[in-house]
């Protein structure tokens, strides 16, 4: 796909589509009434059949003559207050599957006025909406069908209606956009990739060697050491050893480093620690064959966090950020952990294990502690498919957050905002860690049935002690059944984006 920037006035481009955005009633819109002016009312008499009111995501294409385009579309934007920058990345979608649809190979998009200051992201979001949109896992897919390329091969993004030239403050930040939108839809992309592999390709081993071929493509950037069972059992990891010990798959540690070219004043170490469960099968707990189908998932997390660090070597980044993933497949065999059994932590502690389908609260346990004692890290995230509750709490399209760190977490939520991720901060109630007293142990992995979500996050806390530290829990937007223009069906690649705007440089 080629990007690019045009001048000159929109009705003027030459492109097979020309598309722009309305916020609400079209007849009130000026380019609007233009647009329909120079097909001789055709817009507005399709507007009127078809009874288009501007609604979001509401599409209105019609075919011209005589005209530099072949054809004009316009997506409804919803209401101007309600609408966000984010918004655009699903309108940039709509309108590439459209243009797909009817074999368009170029398209030129006006962008929506939303003052001034606002080009790059502009530029930037519409740009992941065409690449985001463009995606589809189709490896395993031998149908003539699904092999067929999209017609799509030239996107052009248009800053003024009438043509006024931008200045060159403007047309570097839409180059600076569209250049950052490459890097990030390709990292969610490569994330959600990662997620669709079914757990017998995308094992611990596989996720371990798409590390290491990270670092050996960014040598100068990255870094990959990866611990096995042996290495890891030296370590004391009890938790996470106990999980995988029932798969015949071995169990990897993966530590991704990424350390910038020079280190400036104020530069940080930060741990993304993501759960790299494989395959949980619920172990002894084990989970219904419904609730099983989709577990290939339950290593998102790993996949996000490895897969933003291929961003940051490709936009840099001024702190020294590690990534660690504790992956392992969680089965039922002679060999694997029991219900009643206690493990012992990295960090001495021990653990009543009372439900062994609540297995990535243990390998994120050892995670944080290896990243806490190995890294000395200034600041942790994790980042999980951890809990039910929190799909029951928030549904299938938001991530919820936990931190009793406020400027940690203002300042995630504030990226989460600017990258569109739907993310919610939770509380994190100290009271609810009654639940996991052990009579035997020093804790046990779950508590009750309420607040099921925030005692996952309370256990983790335990690992992570002093050091400034936030939660993710992606568990309902990791994947999704119900696609949108910007998402198929399938893993999201969730949290790449928000890793992305957090760590990277502007």
């Amino acid at each position: 796909m080629e990007f690019q920037q045009l001048t000159g006035p929109a009705l003027a481009a030459q492109t097979d589509l020309l598309a722009f955005v309305v916020f609400g009633d079209p007849s009130k819109d000026a380019f609007f009434r233009a647009a329909d002016a120079a097909v001789g009312g055709a817009l507005s008499a399709a507007a009127k059949g078809e009874r288009f009111e501007g609604k979001a995501l509401q599409t209105l294409s019609v075919a011209t003559s005589g005209q530099p385009f072949r054809r004009l579309t316009v997506v409804g934007a919803g209401t101007r207050s309600a609408f966000s920058l984010t918004d655009l990345r699903e309108l940039s979608a709509a309108i590439a599957a459209g243009a797909n649809r009817v074999g368009a190979q170029s398209v030129a998009l006006l962008l929506p006025s939303l003052g001034s200051g606002k080009e790059r992201l502009l530029a930037q979001h519409a740009v992941e909406g065409v690449l985001l949109g463009a995606y589809k896992f189709d490896r395993y897919l031998t149908g003539e069908a699904a092999k067929q390329a999209p017609s799509l091969t030239s996107f052009g993004l248009l800053l003024d209606a009438k043509g006024k030239k931008p200045t060159a403050a403007q047309s570097r930040a839409i180059t600076a956009g569209t250049e950052r939108a490459v890097v990030v839809a390709h990292a969610v992309n490569h994330a959600r990739n990662l997620v669709n592999e079914p757990a017998g390709v995308m094992t611990p081993t596989a996720m371990a060697a798409e590390a290491t071929a990270l670092a050996k493509k960014y040598p100068k950037q990255l870094t990959a050491t990866i611990l096995g069972p042996k290495e890891c059992a030296k370590l004391g990891m009890g938790m996470f050893l106990a999980v995988g010990q029932g798969s015949d798959q071995e169990a990897r540690l993966i530590h991704l480093t990424y350390k910038p070219a020079t280190k400036k004043k104020g530069a940080k170490k930060i741990a993304i620690i993501g759960k790299g469960v494989t395959f949980d099968s619920g172990g002894y707990s084990l989970k219904p064959s419904d609730s099983m189908m989709g577990m290939k998932v339950d290593m998102a997390g790993s996949a996000a966090v490895v897969c933003a660090m291929e961003a940051l070597a490709m936009l840099g980044c001024d702190h020294e950020v590690h990534a660690i993933a504790a992956c392992c497949e969680n089965l039922v065999s002679g060999k694997a952990y029991k219900l009643g059994d206690v493990l012992t932590s990295m960090d001495g502690t021990t653990v009543e294990i009372n439900n062994t389908d609540a297995e990535g609260r243990l390998t994120l346990g050892d995670a944080i502690t290896y990243a806490r004692t190995k890294v000395e890290p200034d600041e942790i995230f994790d980042f999980a498919t951890l809990t039910g509750a929190c799909m029951v709490a928030l549904g299938p399209y938001t991530a919820g957050v936990f931190s009793d760190h406020e400027r940690l977490a203002r300042d995630w939520m504030a990226a989460a905002d600017r990258s569109g991720e739907d993310m919610w901060r939770m509380p994190l109630n100290g009271r609810l860690r009654e639940q996991l007293k052990s009579p035997i142990a020093d804790m046990r992995n779950t508590g009750e049935r309420w607040g099921g979500a925030i005692t996952a996050g309370l256990f983790l806390k335990t690992f992570a002690k002093d050091t400034p530290w936030v939660h993710v829990d992606i568990a309902g937007p990791a994947d999704t059944s119900n696609p949108r223009p910007g998402q198929p069906k399938g893993g999201t690649g969730f949290a790449v984006a928000t890793l992305v705007e957090y760590l990277a440089k502007a």
